[in-house]
This record gives C-alpha cells, structure tokens and sequence, in this order.
C-alpha cells in the first residue's frame, strides 16, 4: 500500500507517465490493492475488472515507454457510476429490476470520450436505484459508506463514486449530477465536483424522466483535474440532441486568473435553507478567503422562495414515470422508498407538471437577474455533515428538501454551473463543501474561481485516514 502513489492527481500521474518516474502499471496496482483492502467497508464498487485494468495497464506503459501516449489520460485510473453506459459491463442503476443478461453493447458519450483519452476503468460504482436519492444505498448493493467514518453516508448518488475517490482509489470518477449527486458526495467525502451546465457534456440515451436537468460531470482531487477530465467528456456526440457546440475550449486556461475584481453574491439562506452551525461556520470563512483575493463580497437574501410547493409535483411524476416501466411482478424488488414516492406520483396531474415547467421558467429569470448584478454565488453546498447510513431518507429527519438538496436542485432546474470545493472541516471531523455558482454556460467562470480558493487554501486536499481495527479493515 502505497498512499503517495493511491492519492497522485491524475495530472501528476500523467507528468510521472512522461518522466519514466512511475507506470501505469503501478497505479492500477495500487487502485486495486487498495479495492481488496477497503472494498469490504466502502462497498464502492458493483463491478471491478481487475484483469481487463492490469492488461490495459500494461498496454499504456508501452506506450508511454515509447513516447506515444494514445490520448491525455492514458494510464489514468478512472471509475464509472453505475448508471452510464459501459460497453461490455452491465448498467444496474442500483435496481434489481434491470436485467443483467441484456445486451451492454454501447458506451455513453462521457465513456467513449474516456476510452478514446486512454483512461483505464477500473469498475463500476455505486449508486441508489435509478439515482433517486442523496444517500448511497438500495437493494441491488446495500449500503455505501464513508471513508471518513463508515457510520456516515458519502452521500448520493454517485456516492460510489465519492466514497471509493476519497479512499485513494483511482484518480478520476465519473458522476452524473441531476439534483446535486456530484456536488452531494464530493462536500461530504471531501473532494472537487463541478456540474457542468446543461448540455456541456453530452448525455445518452435521453430517455429519462430528469433528461433535462442531468449532468455528466467529474469528481477529482484539484481542480486542474477536473478541467482535464472536462476537457476530454465534453467533446460533441450526435446521439445528445441537447448538446452545446464544442468551441475547442481547453477548460485549464484561466485557472490561476485569480478572482480580484469580480462581484460575488453569498447566499447561506438561500431558498429558505436552515443551515448546521458547524457547516456555517466553514463556509463562512472561506468565503471570507474570496474577499482577502479582491473580490467584491455581497450577502444576499434568500434569492428565491422554498423550491418544494413549486417542484414536488415535478420529482413525484419523474418517479412515477420510471415505476410505469417497471413490471408490476417486479415493483416488489425495488427500493421501498423509492416505490413509496413514484406511487404518490401517479396521482400528480399533467396541469401540476405543467406548473412546474412554468416555475422552472421563473426560476431561470431570477438566477440571470442575479447574474446582471453579480458574477458568482456562493453557498454552503450542504446544509448539514452527511448523516449516518441508516438514517430513512426524505423522513423528519432527513428531509430532501430541507436536508439533502436545497442549495444544489436549484443549479439543475435552471441548468447552470455548480462545483462543490473543500473548504475545511466541520466540528464533527467531517469534510465541509462550498459551492460556487456561475451563470448560465459561465463554466469557465466556475473554474477559474475554484482554482483561486483551491490555491489560496491549504493543498493538497486532506484525505481519511484508513486504518485496521481488530484485524480488521475500517476506515
């Protein structure tokens, strides 16, 4: 076990690749090992393909050995949520209702970008069934936990994606955002997650019910990570009618641009959210850390009134949808609270649903007045630490609404930018998210603000301690 080599960046990786100082043969040895060790206390991962990964490691080192990388990841360890597209691996979506035997013959556009780049996919990771919450559990995989304290959830839903990333495993991870499930996970694992704007990286197929508030997105241990990663999945794809045009933007130029002069919104209330004195606190002072950087720092009110009147309707019928597709002979394999929710959906009115859009409308104006006056927003990603995996989600005492997605649902519904980047630990030990919201297509704005924090703060970004306890493995 090797921690210097298992929590490497992926563009300190590449720039070892190059000098000959380490191989790809290394990392992906040391990924796995590190699966084998933490595996059985994360459980992280649905599917791992240790020979496929050591074969194409072995492929890569060639390569770099002769100076001819085929792409800007080759060599780089990466994993994949189970809910993309991966050609040769069953996609679950953490359901037991999804036929494993189907044909996997065809890989999403994030995925191919991915395989052409050279990354090499070490597995599958968790998530709830079909995505549905901010929690990672559901009857296919169980329980995901914490690296910083297996009681806890690393949150949802790619919280395979956080959890197995904060434990030195592999250096990238692919997630999908449609209500705030990179930025979820990266606050409460202590890693960088940017939600792209919508259409930004190019999504397949478009059938579901939240088509037009996912994301495909990074989840990366520094922000030149991400921009790398973005780099490469935000290429076009002809299947994603959504698509933006590719305009040849290279996602790392203006990371150390600084932030002086720019006016930015700070919005700890926002939408009527109740925040943790612990987190509170965190966010506070590195908000602080923008106005010590030049920028102009302006607390604001709320913005805008509680999303849940305007939106339940909208999340009831998304879930209905899916349970429409499902067998009835099968609905009994699915996630209880999941099944709960879809059936209140049934009775949701197409006039109720219409509302909605209407309401999404309303709120897309509001954020883009904000933005005419100011360039940024800032929040607390989460209003509270993650919460212990046992905790029922959407109960008295985890509301979704009031718990688990106030400040990040919002960026979805009106398709904006939205990272969550470290910024300290709370009372509790537990890592402490900020998030930084950029206007419409403003992703680059997004980006080059992370990285004035991401240098301003200390670096690298801490990780959990993994340790043995009665001859056991924990974290």
């Amino acid at each position: 076990m090797d921690d210097e080599i298992a929590y490497l960046e992926a563009t300190e990786l590449l720039a070892r690749y190059r000098s000959g100082a380490l191989s790809p043969v290394d990392a992906i040895g040391e990924a796995l090992a590190r699966i084998e060790r933490f595996e059985p206390v994360l459980n992280a991962f649905t599917l791992v393909d240790g020979d496929g990964a050591r074969t194409q490691a072995r492929e890569s080192e060639a390569r770099w050995r002769d100076g001819a990388p085929s792409g800007p990841l080759d060599g780089v360890p990466v994993t994949l949520k189970d809910i993309v597209l991966t050609k040769g691996w069953p996609t679950l979506e953490g359901s037991r209702t999804v036929d494993p035997e189907r044909d996997w013959n065809e890989d999403c556009p994030a995925v191919t970008r991915l395989r052409e780049a050279g990354a090499i996919f070490l597995g599958k990771t968790t998530t709830p069934e079909f995505g549905w919450k901010g929690m990672t559990d559901s009857p296919l995989s169980g329980i995901t936990r914490n690296p910083w304290n297996p009681d806890l959830t690393p949150g949802g839903s790619s919280g395979g994606a956080g959890a197995s990333l904060a434990a030195g495993i592999g250096a990238l991870a692919l997630g999908t955002d449609g209500g705030g499930s990179i930025r979820i996970p990266a606050s409460y694992c202590g890693l960088y997650g940017i939600k792209p704007s919508f259409g930004r990286v190019p999504h397949y197929p478009q059938e579901s019910p939240y088509a037009s508030v996912v994301c495909g997105g990074p989840l990366a241990r520094s922000v030149a990570d991400a921009a790398l990663m973005l780099n490469v999945i935000s290429h076009p794809d002809a299947r994603d009618g959504f698509a933006l045009p590719d305009d040849g933007r290279d996602w790392r130029d203006g990371l150390d641009d600084g932030v002086a002069g720019l006016r930015l919104a700070y919005a700890p209330g926002l939408g009527g959210a109740e925040v943790a004195p612990e987190v509170l606190s965190v966010v506070a002072e590195a908000v602080r850390v923008f106005a010590g950087l030049g920028a102009h720092v302006e607390e604001v009110g709320p913005v805008f009134d509680p999303l849940r009147p305007q939106f339940e309707a909208y999340w009831l019928a998304g879930f209905a949808h899916r349970l429409r597709a499902i067998p009835p002979a099968k609905r009994d394999l699915m996630d209880p609270g999941l099944r709960a929710l879809a059936e209140h959906g049934l009775a949701v009115s197409i006039e109720d649903y219409c509302a909605a859009m209407a309401a999404r409308a309303r709120l897309a104006a509001c954020m883009s007045a904000l933005h005419e006056e100011y360039d940024l927003l800032l929040t607390p990603t989460m209003p509270t630490p993650p919460p212990p995996v046992d905790t029922p989600y959407h109960s008295p005492g985890f509301d979704r609404w009031r718990h688990a997605v106030p400040f990040t649902v919002p960026f979805n519904l009106t398709g904006q930018p939205a990272a969550s980047i470290p910024c300290g630990t709370g009372a509790s030990g537990m890592p402490v998210g900020l998030q930084i919201v950029g206007p419409l297509h403003g992703d680059a704005l997004v980006l080059r603000a992370s990285g004035a924090f991401e240098a301003a703060v200390a670096h690298p970004y801490p990780h959990p301690v993994l340790f043995e306890r009665s001859g056991s493995v924990s974290v």
